[in-house]
C-alpha cells in the first residue's frame, strides 16, 4: 500500500475555492453583468448553478473550461482568478 502525503488540507482547498469565487463575482460585477447573464454566455441554462459556484455553495465549483469562457466574456487573463487582492 502506497503512503502518500497530504498534498492541501480541507481548510486550504476551501480558502483556494472562496478565492477563485470572489474574484470571479468581483470581475462580473466589474463589467456590469447579472449572474443570469454570466450563467448564459459560459453556457449554463440558468443562474441557479452558477450562483452555487460563484458563492461557493453546495459543493459546487467553477471548473477550467468555466473559468477559461469567464476569463473570455470578463476580458481578462485567467491569472486574476487566482490572485490574492488583499483590497478586496
Amino acid at each position: 500500500m502506497l503512503n502518500l502525503p497530504e498534498i492541501t488540507t480541507e481548510k486550504e482547498n476551501n480558502d483556494f475555492y472562496e478565492l477563485v469565487a470572489k474574484n470571479v463575482k468581483n470581475k462580473r460585477q466589474e463589467k456590469g453583468l447579472s449572474q443570469l447573464e454570466t450563467a448564459l454566455s459560459i453556457g449554463q441554462k440558468s443562474s441557479g448553478f452558477y450562483a452555487n459556484m460563484e458563492n461557493n455553495s453546495h459543493g459546487k465549483h467553477f471548473n477550467l473550461i468555466h473559468l477559461f469562457k469567464l476569463s473570455k466574456l470578463f476580458e481578462c487573463d485567467i491569472c486574476e482568478f487566482f490572485k490574492n487582492n488583499p483590497n478586496q
